[in-house]
C-alpha cells in the first residue's frame, strides 16, 4: 500500500468517530434498549460492542506497531456483551470513549512510518494480520455495524440518513 492510499486509509479509519456519533443522535435511553431487528443487540449494546472491539483493535495495533510478532488475542463478542452488562451501559459513554479513542489512535498511525504497516502479529484464531489489515478491517467493522445499526433505527421510526466510511 502506498502512502497515499495509507493517508487514506487513516482518514476513513478517522472518520468513523464521527459516524458513530451521528448514527446514534436524536435516539432516547428507552430506544437504544429496544430490540428491533436486524440482529439481536439493542442499539445500546452495539455501541458498546463497538468501544470494547476498538479499544481490543488499539491494544493489537500498538502491539504490532512496538512489538516482535506479538500474539493478538481472540475474544467473545457476545459474552462480552452479556457478562458486562452491555444493555445498561450507557451508550453516549461508549460512543465518546469510542471517538476519544479513534482521535488517540489516529494520532499514532499518522505517526507511524511506511514499513510498520507492514508488521504483523499472530491472531489466536485468524493468524497473522498486518497493521495495515488490521486498520482495514476495524473500517469494515464500523460500517458493517452501522448498516445495522440504521436497520434498527428504521424500525424504530427514527429515521436518519446512513454515512459510512465509504460512501456506497
Amino acid at each position: 500500500m502506498n502512502l497515499e492510499n495509507l493517508a487514506e486509509l487513516i482518514d476513513r479509519y478517522e472518520l468513523g468517530a464521527d459516524l458513530l456519533t451521528y448514527s446514534i443522535q436524536g435516539l432516547s435511553d428507552e430506544q437504544m434498549k429496544a430490540r428491533p431487528g436486524p440482529g439481536d443487540w439493542s442499539i445500546a449494546e452495539l455501541c458498546n460492542h463497538m468501544v470494547d472491539s476498538d479499544l481490543v483493535a488499539a491494544d493489537r495495533m500498538k502491539r504490532v506497531i512496538c512489538e516482535h510478532e506479538p500474539l493478538l488475542l481472540n475474544y467473545e463478542e457476545n459474552d462480552w456483551i452479556e457478562r458486562l452488562n452491555g444493555q445498561d451501559l450507557p451508550a453516549a459513554d461508549a460512543v465518546a470513549l469510542f471517538a476519544l479513542n479513534r482521535k488517540w489512535m489516529t494520532r499514532i498511525l499518522r505517526n507511524c512510518k511506511e514499513s510498520d504497516w507492514t508488521r504483523w502479529g499472530t491472531h489466536s484464531v485468524v493468524g497473522k494480520q498486518t497493521l495495515t489489515e488490521i486498520v482495514v478491517k476495524y473500517v469494515s467493522h464500523l460500517d458493517s455495524h452501522l448498516r445495522f445499526l440504521y436497520g434498527k433505527r428504521g424500525n424504530l421510526n427514527t429515521f436518519l440518513p446512513p454515512r459510512y466510511s465509504r460512501e456506497g
